[in-house]
């Protein structure tokens, strides 16, 4: 196992990485009930137009390619919500008897902290993020290995998904993973060059706005926000557009391969690189906290192999408004 640093090729941050070489090609699922078309139902309407992405600010990460600011015109498309929850995933599962790859795989990471004292000194760690154990028999279904569930966390976010897992999900539903563009542009929620997806301030007025880690990293969590692990996926206020949980609660991949080289002028609706060996994700995670990765900012951003899965990662979708959405 290695931790997601420099010997992976992606930045440092609070998730782990893949497991085995990319799987460039969607798994395909078994025949079965499939999804009619792309439900508007649950979708929210990101108007066309330019936005300012990226950022220069001096608490982003220069290495991580936040920077710099580029103004990007996109269509009108649609984006979920919400993130992908366990029920609206284990309805994919049974309609496709797909299987994911922390199943096939055999095991995926937990955060140590959620584990029984046993477990957590026989699961190997990360050396450079070792908040983390390789927990055999951790999926989606058993979050936190054999023995766990996810019965009342129906409405949680789906964990422990890699790209190609979001991917098929999407596909089977007749949308797609959103671009690292309309991602931020969505998340920004008409809000231009904010720091948060309500402003500048992380708790304005003492008010708690997204699901990050409280108190001390790794050793502390004082779950002042209300949650120490995934938290509903319509949980705190929504921005400007309507989305929930853009900051915190869960990363969340995109279609795009990772860079940090940008074209300072990117033209209608940039897709990124045409290959690479890892995919973008956004949004942070409940284990983000300012003294190590303050990467709940809209404007953060990291990558993971296309394998990788662990408890702090998602996703939510997106859809071309051409494709039956209205």
């Amino acid at each position: 196992m290695r931790a997601t640093d420099s010997e992976g090729g992606h930045p440092s941050c609070c998730l782990p990485s893949g497991r085995g070489a990319p799987v460039l090609a969607v798994p395909t699922v078994r025949s079965g009930r499939r999804a009619a078309g792309p439900d508007p139902t649950g979708m929210v309407l990101v108007p066309g137009g330019e936005f300012l992405m990226g950022t220069d600010d001096a608490q982003g990460f220069a290495a991580d390619g936040e920077g710099p600011v580029r103004s990007v015109r996109l269509d009108s498309f649609r984006i979920d919500a919400h993130a992908v929850s366990n029920d609206r995933f284990a309805e994919f599962v049974s309609a496709t008897g797909y299987v994911t790859d922390a199943e096939r795989i055999g095991w995926s990471y937990v955060f140590a902290g959620f584990l029984p004292a046993a477990l957590r000194r026989t699961s190997p760690r990360p050396a450079r993020t070792p908040w983390w154990c390789g927990v055999s028999g951790a999926y989606w279904g058993c979050p936190e290995g054999p023995g766990s569930g996810t019965a009342g966390r129906e409405d949680h976010p789906v964990v422990h998904v890699s790209w190609n897992d979001a991917a098929a999900y999407a596909r089977w539903a007749g949308k797609r993973l959103p671009t690292e563009a309309e991602w931020e542009c969505a998340a920004r929620g008409g809000l231009e060059q904010r720091r948060y997806p309500w402003g500048d301030e992380l708790d304005p007025g003492g008010d708690y706005r997204c699901n990050i880690w409280r108190g001390s990293f790794p050793a502390r969590n004082t779950a002042a926000d209300g949650y120490r692990g995934t938290a509903p996926v319509d949980a705190f206020e929504p921005n400007g557009l309507g989305l929930y949980n853009v900051s915190g609660n869960v990363w969340e991949w995109c279609a795009d391969w990772w860079t940090t080289d940008h074209d300072r002028h990117p033209g209608r609706n940039p897709t990124g690189p045409a290959s690479g060996t890892g995919k973008v994700i956004r949004g942070g995670s409940y284990l983000c906290h300012s003294s190590y990765c303050n990467r709940y900012r809209v404007a953060a951003r990291t990558a993971n192999d296309l394998d990788a899965s662990g408890g702090n990662t998602g996703f939510r979708c997106a859809a071309d408004l051409d494709s039956g959405t209205g």
